[in-house]
């Protein structure tokens, strides 16, 4: 006969002592809630043991003997009421949203839904069909971390399955795994482009819709999230979650931090007529935003179904609690927040005065990590870029188009360019934030590859099982002139020079950059540009198909090499003409300061500009010509010795080449100059 009691209402999940364990839960319209054991297997429930109820509408109990590792569940019963969002049924077993850890998986079945059809409830068990939560003992993260500054910082964003599962040179047992991110193999490779943060797609656990599986396709992003507080089981060599750890442990200890793309703005539950598994079935009206009446129907400001409503003070409690468990347990350095305006959304709508950031805000451990914003949802007034407090951060897809569209020769682009480039004060210095507040980026794992951009004028997502009307129709691509994959030799060419051209101008631009994994191999998803179900080679990075110069690993690797030995890119500060340190200087196609009729030429495609810090007498001049002619220049007077010397160029020339005054400039190129005290000097 098991033994329990009342238990403590805080903290909230299962707490491991030296006595027993103890269980606590929020569910304050159920009128029972039973605490579920499960033998070893996760097959046969043994006990069903009612909890205790609490001022709040916390419920505990607490299990004598019990130890770390025994498998639970709760049930909780109340009113069911298919049109004021009450859905207590105690038929279905429901996970901890603080479980720290999971046993078995779960399978998609009619048990899982409280009502079929809508307002008719369903009494099938769903227990055989769910993951066990387990109790585990939780341990601080005990690891040296880099703590790197912002200045410094170049993020790589990388899915952990997809970045190493066709990698030759690491073992088959750990690809795709978390353990296979800090293979040597991987490891040097990040290293040697100059990697300083790691982001990883989802790693909470996850399920795959069920409207994919019925198509034999799965979720491989991982935005479809299961738990706050558990890692995605399938990225674990044997299953033990230790694995995360000892993975950002290994980062550390190689100067890379650890950011993960977290997502707290929807759940797995979907919308009313999605599965029970967890918050719906505790408290649904509290974890979810719902219309005024019926209350049954979610507001989705997400496009997932349903929008996970922080405002109620215990969702706001477990969204930080959760962040807070993966920076002092799991080790992480930072988070990127998908969907990020949901978390500043009240029911008037977004305000940067939200709890949620006055809560970070205060926060001892949250309030030092990175954090960064994806600043739209889809809901009213969901496009927020640029309203973020600090110290946030912010994804600026600003960027990403008008890089691409001027690249692409698109008329009319080099005042917004030059915003860009200088780090969008526009954007960001109205609230006392700088240049470094911007995440700029070309691609990313939404959307067109890198090699897809000058590949495809057109979408190519007949895979995903939607007649290719998913993903977004306006990439601000181009495809050099044929469509696809081609054997010319001269197209190949063209459209290595052109991402060559755009990378330049990326570690070339004032902000933090970031590059999609596969930018550098020169990845293609055959112009899926919404491959968020290709769990395959689509997806998969290919490490066999390309070598030497056919990738852009050394241009990478020698741009961000230059970037780190200019000043100007790490102050964080925006550069005024008043500033006294600190010069930029944008000129014309004559190198001549660009004038009102320059900026408003519409046929113009060249911009040039100079960044100088006068203190250390080292200046950089970068030149980008998107148009197809050539263009003779006679360079200006360099600031600080007598020549401009090449370090970078998409052209194929020899890098630290001295330049002579006038040169003929090649059509679609780009070229980045120095001049410096110490050349002088030496020279």
């Amino acid at each position: 006969m098991i033994s329990s009691r009342q238990g403590s209402t805080y903290p909230l999940g299962s707490t491991v002592t030296d006595k027993g364990v103890n269980f606590a839960v929020y569910a304050p319209n159920a009128e029972k809630v039973y605490l579920c054991l499960f033998d070893g297997f996760g097959r046969c429930e043994k006990n069903r043991l009612e909890m205790h109820s609490h001022e709040g509408g916390v419920w505990s109990i607490f299990v004598d003997s019990l130890a770390t590792g025994a498998l639970y569940g709760y049930r909780a019963d109340g009113k069911y009421n298919h049109l004021d969002g009450h859905f207590f049924n105690v038929n279905k077993l429901l996970l901890d949203p603080y479980a720290k850890d999971f046993s078995g998986d779960f399978t998609w079945s009619e048990r899982h839904y409280c009502h079929l059809p809508v307002g008719e409830f369903n009494s099938l068990d769903n227990a055989i069909d769910m993951p066990k939560c387990k109790v585990a003992k939780e341990q601080a993260y005990t690891g040296e971390k880099p703590n790197t500054p912002w200045q410094d910082t170049f993020i790589y964003e990388c899915h952990v399955k997809g970045a190493t599962q066709l990698h030759p040179q690491i073992d088959k047992s750990k690809v795709g795994k978390f353990a296979a991110l800090t293979d040597p193999a991987f490891l040097l490779h990040l290293k040697s482009l100059g990697v300083t943060a790691i982001e990883l797609l989802p790693v909470h656990a996850f399920v795959s819709e069920q409207f994919l599986t019925t198509k034999g396709l799965q979720n491989y992003w991982g935005y479809n999230t299961l738990s706050f507080f558990v890692p995605h089981k399938a990225y674990c060599v044997n299953g033990d979650m230790t694995e995360f750890v000892d993975m950002v442990r290994q980062f550390h200890e190689h100067k890379i931090e650890v950011i993960i793309d977290v997502v707290y703005n929807h759940t797995a539950e979907g919308g009313i007529d999605g599965p029970m598994l967890s918050f719906k079935g505790l408290n649904n009206n509290g974890y979810y935003r719902t219309i005024n009446s019926p209350e049954s129907v979610y507001i989705n400001d997400t496009g997932c179904g349903n929008t996970v409503n922080i405002d109620d003070p215990i969702t706001l409690k477990l969204i930080m609690d959760s962040l807070r468990y993966w920076v002092e347990v799991m080790g992480v350095d930072g988070f990127r927040f998908d969907l990020a305006t949901i978390l500043g959304r009240t029911v008037e709508g977004f305000s940067c005065r939200h709890a949620f950031f006055q809560a970070v805000l205060q926060d001892p451990v949250l309030s030092s990590v990175k954090l960064i914003a994806e600043p739209w949802d889809v809901g009213p007034g969901g496009y927020q870029l640029g309203a973020f407090p600090s110290p946030w951060r912010e994804w600026n897809d600003k960027y990403r188009d008008i890089v691409r569209r001027f690249w692409r020769g698109d008329s009319g682009t080099l005042p917004e360019l030059a915003k860009r480039i200088h780090g969008s004060n526009d954007l960001f210095e109205h609230n006392q934030r700088g240049p470094l507040n911007s995440i700029n980026f070309l691609t990313s794992h939404d959307g067109y590859s890198l090699a897809d951009w000058v590949s495809y004028e057109q979408k190519h997502n007949e895979a995903n099982g939607e007649n290719n009307r998913d993903g977004h129709s306006e990439n601000y691509s181009f495809n050099c002139g044929f469509e696809g994959d081609v054997d010319n030799s001269e197209v190949v060419q063209l459209r290595h020079k052109m991402q060559t051209n755009a990378l330049i101008t990326l570690f070339m631009s004032k902000g933090v950059p970031m590059i999609a994994a596969g930018t550098e191999l020169k990845h293609s998803q055959a112009g899926n540009n919404n491959a968020y179900c290709q769990d395959n080679e689509v997806s998969w990075l290919n490490w066999s198909e390309y070598e030497g110069n056919q990738t852009l690993i050394r241009s990478i690797s020698e741009l961000m090499k230059l970037r780190n030995e200019l000043s100007v890119f790490q102050h964080p500060f925006f550069v005024h003409a008043d500033d006294e340190r600190f010069s930029v200087e944008w000129l014309n196609k004559e190198t001549r300061p660009m004038s009102e009729h320059d900026w408003h030429d519409e046929g113009n495609k060249t911009l040039m500009y100079i960044l100088a810090d006068k203190l250390i007498s080292k200046a950089v001049m970068v030149i980008l010509n998107a148009d197809t002619e050539r263009l003779s220049i006679s360079l200006p007077t360099p600031p600080f010795s007598s020549n401009w010397e090449c370090m970078f160029t998409s052209e194929q020339a020899s890098d630290s080449d001295v330049l002579p005054i006038s040169f003929c400039l090649t059509g679609q190129s780009a070229w980045v100059l120095m001049s410096n005290l110490e050349e002088n000097t030496n020279g």
